[in-house]
């Protein structure tokens, strides 16, 4: 048995659990990526191309982070470059959850960035979601958007005409961050179709829970 199983497990969960919820645009496709950090210099993720259903926690590939593969018999997942930036740009993040869920889609085709609605939302993933502009999928132009982001210290981020990328301390938490996004851009696109006035949280309270975040993610980065 690998000594990275457990960490195959956990990312091969997470995978199936976001496919199965439509989390990756499909129940039966292949897009989206999960990885999760294993050690300093390598991580877990998610193979590319493969239906995440006939998966197995064998297929679960180990890299490092000069890209090249330790395990797993398949290439990994084309997006492993953006999860790099991102490990190597934020020591505060363990896991990455790249997604094409629905409603944070709709943020990424209008290029309109969520802003603090809700406390326990934005105290989990921040007090604004910033669009991350376009580049093709796979490429180190993306990459390069991507890290161009990551010094707000938020947890989630929408990819113009893409999806979604959510981050988080561990790989549960990176999952919750992309319920939570949902749940914000699911509300927020109806709150914008009622045509009524948006009432965003107060700024004495996104200011307070900025530092409450800053000093449990980051003070130890």
């Amino acid at each position: 048995m690998s000594q990275y199983y457990d960490y195959k497990v956990a990312v091969l969960q997470c995978a199936q659990w976001l496919s199965e919820h439509e989390f990756f645009g499909s129940v039966t496709g292949t897009g989206g990526n999960v990885s999760t950090r294993v050690t300093d210099t390598r991580i877990a993720i998610t193979p590319s191309t493969m239906a995440y259903s006939e998966l197995t926690p064998d297929d679960i590939c180990i890299i490092d982070f000069d890209l090249n593969r330790i395990e797993g018999e398949f290439d990994p997942s084309v997006e492993s470059g953006m999860h790099l930036g991102v490990y190597r740009n934020r020591p505060d993040v363990g896991a990455v959850v790249h997604t094409h869920q629905t409603f944070a889609s709709v943020f990424a085709i209008i290029n309109k960035p969520i802003p603090a609605l809700f406390d326990e939302i934005t105290f989990n993933i921040g007090s604004r979601v910033d669009i991350v502009p376009y580049a093709l999928s796979g490429s180190p132009e993306l990459v390069e958007q991507v890290v161009g982001k990551l010094d707000n210290r938020c947890h989630c981020y929408i990819m113009q005409n893409h999806g979604a990328l959510c981050l988080g301390q561990t790989i549960d938490k990176a999952r919750l961050n992309a319920e939570l996004l949902e749940k914000a851009a699911r509300i927020y696109y109806y709150a914008l179709l009622s045509g009524e006035k948006i009432r965003l949280l107060p700024d004495d309270i996104v200011s307070f829970i900025s530092d409450v975040r800053e000093s449990l993610y980051f003070q130890k980065s």
